[in-house]
């Protein structure tokens, strides 16, 4: 497995040239994008967001700043890919618009430290959570021998580690012989190259990371975050050859679905409803199909929220459209009358987890309900019992015995302080309060 010719910078400037030299700046992009209606960009404003002054293509050219419209617009992309069908020159948008976002923060460099703090608030928040065992088995870097999978967990996934353990409890059962590789030490690169800006770090992370996954000669590597999908598998796509498949779990959990399902021996008798992402449909489906299979289970449906994920790199981006879409879940959620709204990644997980603190229905994990259908105790979704906590000392009462159990010896005045931005404090706090909100919302628009 070889490295590519040239660096990861060079890299980047090849793909955007390609880009540039194929799109028309016919705007049909900024005409479909859902966020566009809460954006400054007025009808017959879409080429010039583009092609314009200020447009995107004047910053993939010659690193001219985005402005006005095309500014407004191209911030709140939350890359749901609605826009890729619509390009009649065959050119992926939303890549563009994330090859635009890296020629930004080269410029900018809004945040240097943020992958440092990011790693260190994903140590802190899985040594919260585990037994030392499985805080080694997701944090420590594993010598290579030949595994036919790899799972990759990725690194914000350690937030919620009890699914990255149920997925591994799902892939026991179809007796798939994997290693697990993830944390900050085997990050895909996002971080560096399209937020902090550094390509030269980029490329270190990324051939580190690639290198380990060679190193166990796997025939696939199973992400679990679809913002490593995005970024190793479109975005920087063709930057590294590999000898394997990279994939999300999901698509080889379903197909492996019929096999898996005659493994399900627990009837789970609840009805429940799929909360997914316009910006990998696939991984819904996915889910959908699995759950369809489990015994008692009744799905009533599935409600796709805008963005590819929840969060900083997804839906979040654009708040009045994903506030409007979260209630539309939030009605439909009481409508269909459910015991459970199901998440289905962990960013998602992590900020409908304090919706349950309103008590019309709980928030569970997909893989929580594939475990209990194969007849075993779901992980213990501590994450989730800190979020529905409303007093930070109490976190810390339950959380210090795990923190010293792994090593982690803090002055607990001084860790009090980082757990705001260790959890996100909009998302640990303020899940009942934004559920209340959404219902005040509701309540006036009826």
């Amino acid at each position: 497995m070889g490295l590519a010719k040239q660096s990861l910078n060079d890299f980047l400037d090849q793909e955007r040239a390609a880009l540039i030299a194929d799109c028309t700046a016919c705007g049909k992009c900024v005409e479909v994008c859902p966020v566009t209606p809460y954006t400054d960009v007025k009808a017959g404003e879409e080429p010039g967001v583009i092609g314009g002054i200020g447009g995107v293509l004047g910053l993939l050219r010659d690193g001219t700043p985005l402005a006005g419209a095309a500014q407004s617009w191209s911030s709140q992309c939350n890359g749901c890919g609605l826009c890729i069908p619509s390009c009649p020159e065959g050119v992926n948008p939303r890549r563009m618009l994330m090859l635009a976002n890296t020629v930004e923060a080269e410029q900018d460099s809004p945040t240097p430290q943020l992958f440092r703090k990011m790693s260190r608030s994903i140590r802190i928040m899985a040594a919260m959570q585990l037994a030392p065992p499985e805080f080694d088995k997701l944090l420590r870097n594993p010598r290579a021998h030949p595994a036919d999978v790899v799972f990759y967990t990725g690194c914000n996934p350690i937030r919620t580690p009890h699914l990255l353990f149920n997925a591994m409890a799902i892939l026991d059962a179809l007796e798939t012989d994997y290693e697990v590789v993830g944390g900050p030490g085997a990050c895909c690169g996002i971080i560096q190259s399209k937020w902090e800006g550094d390509q030269a770090a980029g490329e270190r992370v990324v051939d580190g990371t690639i290198d380990r996954f060679a190193g166990f000669k796997p025939k696939e590597v199973l992400s679990w975050c679809p913002s490593c999908v995005l970024h190793l598998g479109e975005t920087i796509a063709g930057f590294r050859q590999a000898s394997f498949d990279f994939d999300h779990v999901t698509n080889y959990l379903v197909a492996r679905a019929e096999g898996l399902a005659e493994k399900f021996i627990q009837p789970v008798n609840k009805r429940v409803l799929l909360h997914t992402h316009d910006g990998m449909e696939k991984v819904g489906e996915n889910v959908a199909r699995m759950l369809s299979s489990v015994p008692g289970l009744t799905l009533v449906g599935t409600v796709s929220e805008p963005g590819y994920t929840c969060g900083g790199s997804g839906a979040d981006r654009s708040p009045d459209l994903k506030a409007a879409a979260r209630a539309e879940t939030l009605a439909r959620a009481e409508a269909e009358d459910v015991d459970i709204l199901v998440s289905l990644y962990h960013g998602c997980h992590g900020q409908l987890s304090g919706l349950e603190a309103g008590g019309k229905f709980q928030v569970v994990n997909w893989t929580d309900l594939l475990v209990q259908a194969l007849g075993q105790q779901p992980h213990d979704d501590i994450s989730k019992r800190y979020r529905m906590q409303d007093d930070w000392d109490m976190v810390l009462d339950e959380g210090e015995i795990y923190l010293k159990a792994n090593g982690v010896d803090m002055d607990r005045e001084w860790l009090k302080s980082l757990l705001p931005d260790i959890f996100g404090q909009t998302e640990f706090k303020g899940g009942l309060e934004a559920f209340a909100s959404k219902q005040n919302t509701l309540g006036a628009a009826e």
